[in-house]
């Protein structure tokens, strides 16, 4: 399995095991432009991948995925109908639901005051704060830029080189302690990083270990977006990727699954067997006042994605 750090229990994955016999090797990755760039090199080890919604549909064209016909598989039903019929895979052949969330700020009120005027996405990238933190992310890094320089959610996949400029002026002028999608948790609970560009999932569970901490819905918008578990083709292990998959969609390891990772999952029934301090946190249950500011994490034309790569390669490199 290739999957994204962290997002998966590995208790969950014994469990697995005890009840099929088949073992689960996992390696990890950082983004899904990682993940794209390591099947695009040739790797066919892997039976099962994590894909969010806009790269699935970037694979799917690309033929990196296996039509399986998740949708009838034995727990296929149990897909929530409201994710049946996505833009990514209408119908759900090529994937099954994994977790859903958003991409917003966390933030330390008690160990950084500055906490207290950060509402946007420009706060974010321009409070000069000490112990910030980054997504190692481009989609969710430029976006947010975008987002902040008054790109609004339906242009985000603009091809208006003038307003990529105005993003990259605006991260030029922002240096995080730290760039990095892995470990967040861990830096943001041990006091290391205070303000941190972050999945509401793994906020949650900075919240868990400190009250303190607490989700940002910045005012310009926030990217939804929807993980999904696939086949690459080439899987050495056709068969154990479907029991896998299958074994994912019923209601009490889909439960388990968004336990461990603070995240909602597609899976119907799943939340009689979730924690209730999951299903009350406002990071992960989004709040009616805020459900406006949601809009899909963008699949863009391939002319947008070099751009997108433009800008972030320049400030990665400048850091």
């Amino acid at each position: 399995m290739y999957n994204w750090t962290d997002y998966i229990d590995p208790e969950e994955l014994k469990r697995f095991t005890a009840e099929t016999g088949i073992e689960v090797i996992l390696d990890t990755y950082d983004s899904n432009e990682t993940l794209l760039a390591k099947l695009q090199s040739g790797a066919t080890g892997y039976d099962v991948i994590v894909p969010s919604d806009y790269m699935v549909q970037q694979m799917i064209e690309l033929d990196l995925l296996q039509n399986v016909g998740v949708a009838s598989f034995p727990n296929g039903g149990n897909i929530k109908p409201d994710l049946v019929d996505v833009y990514w895979d209408s119908g759900r052949n090529y994937t099954a639901p994994w977790n859903y969330g958003t991409t917003g700020i966390a933030c330390n009120f008690a160990a950084e005051p500055g906490c207290a005027n950060i509402k946007s996405w420009k706060d974010y990238f321009t409070a000069g704060l000490d112990k910030m933190d980054s997504l190692k992310d481009q989609v969710e890094v430029v976006s947010a830029a975008l987002r902040a320089t008054g790109v609004g959610k339906d242009d985000l996949c603009t091809t208006d080189k003038a307003k990529y400029l105005a993003a990259e002026e605006l991260l030029a002028g922002f240096k995080p302690d730290v760039i990095e999608s892995d470990g967040g948790i861990e830096r943001v609970t041990a006091g290391t990083s205070n303000v941190r560009h972050a999945w509401n999932g793994s906020t949650h569970r900075m919240t868990v270990e400190n009250p303190d901490v607490q989700y940002i819905y910045p005012s310009e918008g926030v990217n939804l977006w929807a993980d999904n578990l696939a086949i690459p083709v080439g899987a050495p292990n056709l068969d154990n990727a479907k029991i896998f998959i299958n074994w994912m969609m019923d209601p009490k390891s889909a439960g388990a699954q968004s336990n461990f990772s603070g995240y909602d999952n597609g899976i119907t029934g799943s939340d009689a067997f979730m924690d209730e301090s999951l299903k009350t946190d406002p990071a992960v249950v989004v709040p009616a006042d805020k459900q406006a500011l949601l809009s899909p994490l963008p699949n863009c034309s391939e002319e947008a994605r070099e751009l997108y790569t433009q800008v972030f390669t320049t400030w990665t490199t400048s850091q």
